[in-house]
């Protein structure tokens, strides 16, 4: 059976629908980065899914392929996920603004097996480009460690989130725990559903935010 990245971390990928601590580890992505909104039919989100799908399916298929890769299993392609965030002056802000979703700034990725490395993605980046006429320029191998978050499973629509992400951020202060925004800490969601087949108020979306502990005096 492949590995199914899902059941086998189910701690990263399925928690309950109240927030809950978590530590995440280092993984690997293919990741493109962008701005603007990402129900745009032609914009730039929808063409960088475009781009990771192509990616991630040409890595999986390889082994019917000629070209091998040192250490591949076989494993199903993990769910679609981003990290989200708007600024103001080049400064990051706190929260969404859900109507002006032209000013998001994300970066789409999928996560990537360990056995993944820079001349394998390069030769799957060729590969699609070659094959499916795609621009992979912008697809790069990126490498996040989260460490300490609090996390929900959120379910509804996605301009619902902050009713979830208020329940986060209580559930963070009141166990001793503040949020950690930054360039390189960012607001995260993992897309479990397909919008295009799920009903809004079924869609399935882990939302990650990260954290520390509170000093002392605050």
């Amino acid at each position: 059976m492949p590995f199914d990245y899902k059941k086998e971390y189910k701690e990263f990928y399925l928690p309950p629908a109240k927030p809950q601590l978590v530590h995440i580890p280092k993984m690997q992505f293919v990741a493109v980065r962008g701005k603007g909104n990402p129900n745009d039919c032609d914009g730039e989100y929808q063409k960088a899914l475009a781009i990771l799908y192509a990616i991630s399916y040409t890595i999986k298929m390889s082994k019917m392929g000629d070209h091998r890769i040192e250490g591949y299993f076989d494993y199903v392609v993990p769910p679609l996920e981003g990290f989200w965030w708007q600024e103001k002056n080049g400064i990051i802000v706190p929260g969404f603004d859900y109507k002006d979703k032209s000013s998001f700034n994300w970066i789409s990725v999928i996560r990537l097996p360990d056995f993944v490395r820079q001349k394998d993605f390069e030769w799957a980046k060729e590969s699609v480009t070659e094959k499916k006429g795609l621009d992979c320029t912008r697809a790069e191998l990126l490498t996040i460690e989260e460490g300490d978050c609090v996390q929900i499973m959120h379910k509804g629509a996605y301009d619902d989130e902050p009713a979830s992400i208020k329940l986060m951020d209580e559930y963070a202060l009141a166990n001793g725990w503040q949020l950690d925004f930054s360039a390189t800490r960012l607001h995260h969601e993992i897309y479990l559903s397909d919008p295009r087949k799920t009903s809004t108020e079924n869609l399935k979306t882990v939302i990650r935010h990260p954290v520390m502990r509170r000093t002392n005096n605050e």
